[in-house]
């Protein structure tokens, strides 16, 4: 057990994880998951840099940018509203929801964290009881402990349903993650196989030539290529529009019968832990993030 292991392992068992502020407990989690030690004296790397991020890059749009409610409105004033998945409903808690009043089929899902998101296919077999207490459970939670991503602190828990979108080809669809610096939409993660529960990340640039970014890339023989989705020069202008004014931030995006959807925008990917990225990327998206007093 190295030394990061240890700390992890005390501060649990103290159950003081919440109470360590975020100067302290970022290079902790950091050395935990990447294996090596945190420099924000001096970070170089894409996965430093964010961390960085979190502890001094705060400007305040991104609270109302990662509340799935109120970015709606952000959407609706810079691209338009039917970018936007249909909204059903907005609720403060599990029991305010009528479940008679609802369709068939829906989504159900929190507001101010990850991981939330309740698939309903058809609601004669949907388990109520089961999604109440799953929903419960992340309503108690405040996201920001998780791994210190400031935005979350300040958004109030909600719930919102959205429209199933059964519309969409083969009821599934690939979802494309724009990677920004500086307002400029430096290359695409095609998020393929969610449906099968194998998951592929292949990543192109603008020209839609494949980068070995990550060591699913390493995989692929020599030539390898995806079919350029129809409406994908389009995505790239929307998400730099959305970029705008951030040292980083991902935008993510959804194509379906020739409709562009908005997902969500993430201000620290992966936390600012992906180690799955190879070394090489790490270094290189971390020259592209210009850090400086904000």
């Amino acid at each position: 057990m190295n030394l990061a292991d240890k700390k992890m392992k005390i501060i649990k068992k103290l159950n003081i994880e919440k109470l360590l502020p975020s100067r302290m407990i970022i290079p902790i989690y950091y050395e935990y998951h990447m294996g090596q030690k945190l420099d924000l004296k001096n970070p170089k790397t894409f996965n430093e840099k964010l961390q960085w991020l979190k502890l001094y890059y705060k400007n305040p749009i991104m609270i109302k940018l990662v509340d799935k409610i109120e970015v709606r409105n952000h959407i609706k004033e810079v691209l338009g509203e039917e970018y936007l998945i249909p909204l059903i409903g907005i609720y403060n808690c599990f029991d305010e929801i009528n479940f008679d009043e609802l369709p068939n089929q829906f989504v159900i899902k929190c507001n101010h964290d990850s991981g939330s998101y309740i698939l309903c296919k058809n609601k004669k077999d949907f388990d109520i009881q089961s999604a109440r207490s799953k929903i419960n459970e992340h309503m108690k939670e405040n996201y920001f402990y998780r791994w210190r991503e400031w935005p979350y602190k300040s958004v109030k828990p909600k719930i919102l349903i959205e429209k199933y979108m059964s519309d969409f080809e083969k009821n599934t669809f690939d979802d494309y993650k724009f990677l920004c610096f500086n307002g400029v939409a430096d290359n695409v993660m095609v998020c393929t196989g969610r449906e099968e529960g194998n998951t592929k990340f292949h990543f192109f640039d603008k020209e839609w030539n494949f980068k070995r970014y990550n060591y699913t890339g390493l995989n692929e023989p020599e030539g390898y290529t995806m079919k350029k989705p129809e409406y994908m020069d389009e995505m790239f202008e929307i998400a730099e529009t959305l970029a705008q004014d951030f040292p980083c931030v991902r935008v993510d995006l959804y194509c379906a019968n020739n409709k562009i959807y908005f997902g969500e925008l993430t201000f620290f990917p992966q936390a600012g832990l992906d180690s799955k990225l190879l070394k090489s990327t790490d270094r290189l998206w971390g020259d592209k993030i210009t850090l400086k007093k904000y």
